[in-house]
Order: structure tokens, then sequence, then C-alpha cells
């Protein structure tokens, strides 16, 4: 038989009065910690006693200050991912494909065909004709790729390692080469002017005072060679060729410059344009590399040596300046 215990009132009372007192006690314990802000026993901090105004400013200082230490350290990180310099040689021959930085707005050496889309000129088939040798080279099956470049941006594009090489009518220079290394040179030009049909501008000289102006594209060796030679006339640098030849069209200078070759591309494209002068120096194009790249460069040479001695090259050469109204094409054979 089990017995049943009752509990006296007395006890139960006592208990239901201990029951309510810590009740109670833990109550005004949580209220406490909830208190507003806005109480008056609140401690305040002197960032509380600040103007609305000035406490804006102080956190968009401190995210700012947040944001700068994190695009620090990211640079830094990128530097040190750059200055782990990757043979570019081993790297093309793993991933069987050697990714080219090519220009889309040079007529005759890189320009976009808008019916197939892809980038069309001599230096887009001297890529491939070396592509195919530095495949036999190595005896890695390779394939060309290929990525869209101006003047103000193939140097960049090659040093994030968007691109292993590009071949984009870059003259080979002591500045440039302190940063990249070059190939032997694939191409001779020489820089020149573009002037209207008719303007009476015959040379550099003539362009040489107050009232002309110049143009060229940014990046390009050319806008820095011309200071030279009319160190009077004003100099506009554009983005590229095509806004170039448009800035031209509008009257806003008296002639274009850069390589010859370039300004021939143009001229035909242009026929109310003519190309003058001659030329006023030297500017051998040669392929480009990351620095560091002793491997990179001596394949490429020998590669380039290869198809010209396999007649490749000249055959580009005809192919892509043969019939170039004021330029000698054969001048330009190896």
């Amino acid at each position: 038989m089990v017995g049943l215990f009752v509990m006296p009132s007395s006890t139960i009372f006592r208990q239901h009065t201990r029951l309510n007192a810590a009740t109670n006690k833990t109550t005004k314990k949580i209220s406490h910690t909830r208190r507003s802000p806005k109480d008056r026993n609140y401690p305040s901090t002197p960032f509380d006693k600040l103007p609305k105004k000035r406490k804006i400013g102080i956190i968009s200082s401190i995210i700012l200050t947040l944001l700068i230490i994190f695009g620090v350290v990211s640079a830094s990180a990128l530097a040190e991912n750059n200055s782990k310099h990757v043979d570019t040689w081993e790297r093309v021959k793993r991933l069987g494909k050697i990714r080219w930085g090519v220009k889309a707005d040079t007529k005759l050496f890189g320009l976009m065909d808008t019916k197939t889309g892809q980038p069309e000129g001599f230096d887009v088939d001297i890529a491939k004709a070396l592509t195919v040798q530095l495949s036999k080279q190595s005896g890695v099956p390779m394939q060309a790729d290929f990525t869209i470049v101006t003047s103000n941006t193939r140097i960049q594009l090659l040093k994030n390692a968007n691109i292993d090489g590009f071949i984009a009518t870059a003259t080979i220079t002591p500045e440039r080469e302190k940063v990249i290394d070059f190939s032997n040179s694939y191409f001779k030009a020489g820089q020149s002017i573009l002037v209207k049909k008719g303007s009476g501008i015959k040379s550099i000289k003539d362009l040489n005072n107050f009232k002309s102006t110049i143009i060229g594209v940014a990046g390009s060796n050319s806008v820095i060679n011309v200071k030279k030679f009319a160190p009077k006339a004003k100099v506009l640098a554009l983005g590229d060729y095509g806004q170039a030849m448009a800035a031209l069209k509008a009257g806003q200078g008296q002639a274009l410059t850069t390589d010859n070759g370039i300004l021939y591309g143009l001229a035909t494209e242009n026929p109310g344009y003519t190309v003058v002068g001659g030329t006023f120096t030297s500017e051998p194009y040669g392929v480009a590399f990351d620095n560091n790249q002793p491997e990179m460069v001596k394949q490429t040479n020998k590669a380039l040596k290869a198809i010209i001695a396999n007649g490749t090259y000249n055959k580009l050469i005809k192919k892509w300046f043969r019939g170039v109204p004021g330029l000698d094409w054969r001048s330009l054979e190896k």
C-alpha cells in the first residue's frame, strides 16, 4: 500500500513567499540590465555627447581606415604573388596554350573582324605561327588564345598574369626593358605622321610651333618621342587609334603620330589622309613577356628564327602589307 504525504499549509505558504521573493529579485536585475540609454542613470560615454554629424564623421573615418588597411593587405598579397615569378615557359607547356595579348584597333596589325568576332592582322598571325613553332620545340600540343589589349593596358595585363605575353606593336625601349622582357625584333617600324591631304604639312618640322596640336595614343612610345622633334607643339593623347583618328577628322589636331605601319593602315581606311615626311625614329617591335623569363625569351627567339627561315614570316608580310599605298612592303621582308 502506497501512502500519500500531504504538506502542511504553513509550509506551502513559506515556500510560496520564498519563490515570490526570488522572482522579484530576478525581475529587478533583468529590468536594470535592459535600461534604455536615454535613462538619466545610464552611464554615458564621450562619444554619446558628440553631435550626430560628428559621430557620422568618426564612423566614416573608421570604415575608410579599414578599407585602406584591407587594400594595403590585398596589394601586398598581390605584390608578393607577382614577386614569385612563375616560369612562363613551364606554365604554357603545362597548360597547353599561350594567352597572347593582341590589339583590336590597329589596321594591318590587329583589328577586330566584326563578322567573326576575332582579331585579325599581322601581329595576330605572328602569334599563331610562333605558337605552332613553340609547340614543335616543346613537343607539347599548344593552342593560341587571344586577349585584347591597348597600348595603355598591355603591360599591366602582363604584370597581372592575365596574359602570358603580347604581340601588340610594342617598341623595344630601355625603359620598358626595366620591367618586361622582349624577344629579338620581329618588325622594323619608324615613327611618322598622318595628315589631311592638302594640309600643306610635309614633315614633323612643320608642326613645331605653338599653334599645332599633334594627336597620339596614351601608352605608346610615339607620344613621348614627338615631344623631342616638335617641342613647341601640344600633344593630345587619347585611348586608342579609333579615338585618335576621330579626333583628327574633327579638327582637334593637325596630325596623328605613331609608327608608320599603323599610320598606313589608318590611311587605307581613310582615303582623305596621307602619311608624309618619312620616318623620324626607329621603332623595332618585340614580343613581350614578364620580366625574368629567360627560357621563354630563348624559346621565342628560336621560334622566330625558324619561321623566318621556313618562309612563314615573309608570307605574312606579303599577306598584310602588299598593296598598301605608299608602303614599300618588300623592304619589310627578312
